[in-house]
């Protein structure tokens, strides 16, 4: 099926106050975004994905091992985790839900502990690519990390929590602060409700 770029589930404005702002998400969302929506539909047009959906076409065009990925991937997988991104974030972060408190502190040790390692994770990624807070497939949450628009639905991992660390991303707000960004998104930015409904729908 052709894709489809999403509204923000917020106005442009909406995260300006919690360092993302009115420009970026102009940029990223309406620019950056939607270039890959509409190179993957003239990509995937006469193909056997044309009627697929995005997270079959994810998976069945990566590469495992690859030095690098498809056109056809590199579109579909990137429209995939911006579309999480967008949905993973909004104006009022507010409190982490007791559930998935009480999964994270078990997991990592402490919420603190867990955001240390996810701050790491898009840190230390080399060039562009994402940091992920995921359900492994043997059931634990696990911080990962994945290169250019690898996602954790090549490793048939369940996305909770994703930070696009590309420069697109925060270079208009935080310059070549990656760490600073990477703090901000969590502590300003994340929507907890959507991780954990992401959680108990795992």
């Amino acid at each position: 099926m052709a894709f489809t770029l999403p509204d923000l589930p917020y106005s442009h404005d909406a995260l300006a106050d919690a360092g993302m702002s009115k420009e970026t998400l102009e940029y990223h969302h309406d620019i950056h975004h939607k270039a890959y929506v509409d190179n993957g539909n003239k990509l995937i047009d006469g193909t056997e994905w044309a009627g697929k959906s995005v997270e079959e076409i994810v998976k069945g065009t990566f590469q495992k091992g690859a030095v690098a990925q498809s056109g056809i991937f590199n579109n579909a997988s990137q429209h995939w985790n911006h579309s999480q991104f967008w949905e993973m974030m909004g104006p009022k972060s507010g409190a982490m839900p007791g559930e998935l408190e009480s999964r994270i502190k078990d997991a990592f040790g402490s919420v603190d502990e867990f955001k240390k390692k996810f701050s790491e994770a898009g840190a230390g990624q080399f060039g562009s690519g994402w940091a992920w807070l995921v359900v492994d497939t043997d059931g634990s949450l696990k911080v990962t990390k994945t290169e250019n628009g690898v996602n954790p639905l090549c490793y048939d991992q369940t996305t909770l929590l994703g930070c696009d660390v590309w420069e697109h991303s925060y270079y208009i707000d935080f310059r070549n602060k990656r760490p600073a960004y990477l703090e901000n998104f969590l502590n300003k930015l994340v929507n907890w409700e959507n991780v954990a409904e992401r959680l108990s729908n795992a």
